[in-house]
């Protein structure tokens, strides 16, 4: 299969979570045998902080505006699949083009779903618009459970499919590193999610000054008042990520407000965690039941007291492993990669019998 993706970044993991995620997805769906092209917008915020330039698993090209990117449609029209990201720059315009010029079956990949759900809502149509949507083929979703039946029927999807992340166990794997910290954090800033932050580890760490904490992520505003024992790491490229999760104790997944709303929206994070055998402490939504199993594979904590008392337990490790068998069984890229061969071969199906 023929595939073209036009995502926010494949080269630059800063400050997003699409990049880690297409690299691992991408990878394993060219092992499968595919052939594919990555279009990404060249910018300068991810121009000055790529980590990714000459994958060996696809070809990955820039280009400067959507003048530029018409010089592509020949690889679109030959594609057998086109993919459009969400947060694409004009990516409602991007997305048009692919349409009309896609011959192959075309999908829209929702890396924020719940995000995108919410901009539909207040008419914020950044990188989507309702009208485009039932011109996808498929419309591949981070979030699943009930959202899916919504896009579906309220916006006319011909068919919404989970796509959830995934992680890829070559580059997530205990490392053996020494703990260094009780509790880390590892994610971008956010208006919503910093409350639940303050609440799980700020101030789990003003309680607990003998315990050592750690917050990795770029975009943290001067304002806020760290504790002495809370680490400051501004950025941590991917190549970084497992030794980090080793050397935790323990590591906290923080859900945006939109996704606790909607449910059934597991961030990479989560599953990068897991798979490299660290513990997690996560606040709670419908549907991460299904994903890990609470007290055995994740300890949910919805109070500063639960955060000190999970500290304190002595099956951390169990945990970890735990966590570590459930997503290398169910939650890895190769698995994501035959499901999205699978919806793609169902929507080329599809659009043939309707023809």
């Amino acid at each position: 299969m023929k595939l073209v993706v036009l995502g926010l970044s494949l080269s630059s993991s800063w400050g997003n979570g699409h990049a880690t995620t297409f690299r691992a997805l991408l990878k394993a769906f060219a092992a499968r045998g595919h052939d594919v092209l990555f279009l990404e917008r060249d910018v300068p915020w991810y121009a000055d902080q790529r980590d990714l330039t000459d994958p060996d698993w696809c070809r990955l090209a820039f280009y400067r505006d959507l003048d530029d990117l018409h010089g592509w449609a020949s690889d679109v029209a030959q594609a057998d699949a086109v993919i459009v990201g969400s947060y694409v720059p004009d990516g409602v315009e991007v997305g048009r083009w692919a349409q009309r010029t896609a011959r192959g079956v075309t999908a829209f990949y929702d890396i924020d779903t719940p995000v995108t759900l919410a901009k539909l809502a207040r008419g914020d149509h950044e990188y989507l618009s309702p009208e485009l949507i039932p011109g996808y083929d498929v419309y591949l979703s981070f979030t699943g459970g009930p959202t899916l039946r919504h896009i579906e029927q309220h916006y006319g999807s011909p068919a919404a499919r989970a796509l959830y992340c995934s992680v890829d166990p070559h580059g997530y794997r205990p490392t053996g590193a020494a703990r260094r910290w009780d509790l880390s954090y590892l994610g971008t800033y956010s208006d919503d999610r910093q409350p639940t932050l303050t609440r799980l580890l700020i101030d789990a760490a003003r309680a607990a000054p003998d315990r050592r904490f750690v917050v990795a992520g770029p975009q943290y505003p001067d304002t806020i008042d760290w504790p002495a024992n809370v680490e400051r790491i501004d950025h941590l490229p991917p190549s970084e990520h497992a030794a980090f999760y080793s050397a935790s104790r323990w590591t906290l997944n923080v859900t945006r407000a939109d996704m606790i709303a909607r449910g059934w929206s597991p961030s990479v994070r989560l599953f990068e965690a897991a798979a490299c055998a660290t513990p997690i402490v996560s606040d709670r939504w419908d549907g991460l039941d299904r994903l890990l199993a609470p007290d055995r594979e994740i300890v949910l904590a919805d109070t500063t007291a639960d955060v000190l008392a999970a500290l304190d337990r002595t099956d951390a490790v169990a945990i970890g492993e735990a966590g570590r068998a459930r997503v290398l069984a169910e939650h890895t890229a190769a698995h994501r990669a035959a499901e999205l061969e699978a919806h793609l071969l169902a929507a080329t199906s599809a659009t043939r019998a309707a023809a």
